[in-house]
């Protein structure tokens, strides 16, 4: 399905009745990746979710975009759909999106309750090579800075796989993305939250989920074991379990 924001054609999907659940993706994933929970939760809930511009088939963004812009966008297509009380849940970048979402104020629609799995916004703080290696990018940028292209080489030869997996748009996005840390919102996420961590996850490590849940008012956190960034996927059945739990499917 399609819906248009902006002059933009928003890919989404659709499935099942009830009380609205919003699926907000990860970086760099889309929308069909929560096709499996996706069904667990369309036994009682009517489910939504939907590629963010600039993933899945959703064309990129008109200009580079900060988190707020993709709440802003976040807010229009909940608007768009009609939707007047959701329950929303966020996978890594889109934990992002809710965390700002659940401070905005003067909402045209309630957040009954929170999902949050692998769920980024915490800014890691950066260790002594993380920190070299970044000294060296900006002399790099300096000395380069005649020369765009060497310094566009630079930056995808030191960049993150999802650096460098992305288009020049999107790339400065990302920049914008990870560097925004989230913490001193988290006490601002009111709805009743459930996160949901693999404990073997390494791009968003259980303690910030831990810390999470001790800083939101009201958060409960379900570790997998074994599982990583993509708890959903490494354990569906567990994780499906838990969904159920948490929304009262029978």
């Amino acid at each position: 399905m399609t819906v248009t924001i902006n002059g933009m054609d928003v890919n989404y999907l659709h499935l099942g009745e009830g009380e609205a659940v919003v699926m907000l993706h990860g970086w760099g994933a889309n929308a069909q990746l929560f096709n499996a929970i996706a069904e667990v939760v369309a036994q009682k809930y009517s489910v939504y979710a939907l590629d963010f511009p600039g993933f899945g088939g959703t064309p990129e963004p008109p200009a580079v975009w900060t988190v707020d812009d993709y709440t802003d966008f976040t807010v229009q297509f909940i608007e768009k759909m009609g939707l007047k009380k959701v329950i929303l849940l966020g996978h890594s970048f889109g934990g992002r999106v809710i965390i700002k979402l659940a401070n905005r104020k003067g909402l045209s629609f309630e957040i009954d309750k929170i999902i949050l799995t692998d769920a980024a916004g915490i800014k890691p703080e950066k260790s002594a090579s993380q920190g070299t290696k970044e000294k060296v990018m900006h002399l790099g940028k300096k000395l380069l800075t005649p020369f765009p292209g060497l310094t566009a080489k630079l930056q995808s030869m030191t960049g993150s796989d999802d650096y460098r997996a992305a288009s020049p748009l999107m790339r400065q996005i990302l920049v914008n993305v990870v560097n925004e840390d989230l913490t001193d919102l988290l006490p601002g996420v009111r709805p009743s939250t459930l996160l949901i961590w693999g404990d073997l996850d390494t791009a968003t490590p259980l303690a910030d989920g831990q810390k999470m849940e001790q800083l939101m008012p009201d958060a409960g956190l379900a570790v997998i074991h074994g599982a990583g960034h993509y708890a959903f996927l490494d354990n569906p059945v567990l994780f499906a379990n838990i969904l159920r739990s948490f929304l009262n499917i029978a």
